[in-house]
């Protein structure tokens, strides 16, 4: 079952679209202001988030900002009953999924719901190219890239699914220069402001889970990209 973040103030509302989700076999973590949303997602782990536009205490585009700043990977949609293109505009800037205008068909949501979902599983699959890179030896560590788990000396680390393929499409051009929109154009598809802040994130990432094996580095070539060495 995936987990859903919906941050509704609308009582009558939430209670309706929480209970239809949850009919629909999603498990509904519910907040009904922005803050509330935000202390939620900080201790859990969502596959989705639903975001009123309008609500009390911190808005929903407040809200995204903070979200991303987290985990930069999560898909939202936002939902709203104002209907200008600048706050749609503005939404799909923030990098949501989608933009759904109130009132709607809870039908109709769920449809989208479940889009998104299966597409950003799709994006973060990893598949080696070879049978034999099931298992790859990076430095010290054995990189397990049907379990998405990196090892070294006995010490198992469990990564993402977006960690683990940045970290497979890194090794392949090992030691040599890459662009950036080479590594955005592969591993997110696409290669806009809010993914080049994402892949900043996930580079960081990626160094502290490799920082017990110093022959490792990946070095920022300013402008151009990066490389991935291994004395």
């Amino acid at each position: 079952m995936k987990n859903i973040l919906l941050a509704e103030d609308d009582q009558d509302f939430g209670t309706m679209l929480k209970q239809y989700l949850t009919l629909n076999k999603f498990n509904v973590t519910w907040a009904t202001n922005g803050e509330e949303a935000f202390e939620a997602f900080s201790k859990d782990n969502f596959d989705l988030c639903i975001l009123d536009v309008m609500m009390p205490v911190m808005d929903g585009f407040t809200l995204a900002k903070k979200i991303i700043d987290i985990n930069p990977e999560v898909p939202f949609l936002f939902l709203t009953a104002r209907k200008t293109k600048e706050d749609k505009v503005k939404g799909l800037k923030l990098g949501a999924d989608d933009y759904v205008v109130k009132p709607f068909e809870a039908e109709e949501l769920i449809f989208r719901i479940k889009n998104i979902i299966k597409r950003t599983e799709q994006q973060n699959t990893l598949r080696p190219e070879t049978p034999q890179e099931k298992q790859l030896h990076i430095g010290k560590y054995t990189f397990d890239t049907e379990n998405l788990t990196l090892n070294i000396n006995g010490k198992t680390n469990k990564i993402t699914a977006k960690e683990a393929k940045l970290l497979y499409f890194l090794y392949r051009n090992r030691n040599q220069l890459i662009r950036r929109d080479d590594i955005l154009s592969n591993v997110w598809g696409k290669t806009d402001f809010f993914s080049g802040r994402s892949m900043d994130v996930f580079i960081s990432r990626i160094r502290k889970s490799l920082k017990d094996d110093p022959s490792i580095a990946i070095e920022s070539v300013r402008g151009i990209g990066l490389e991935f060495n291994i004395k």
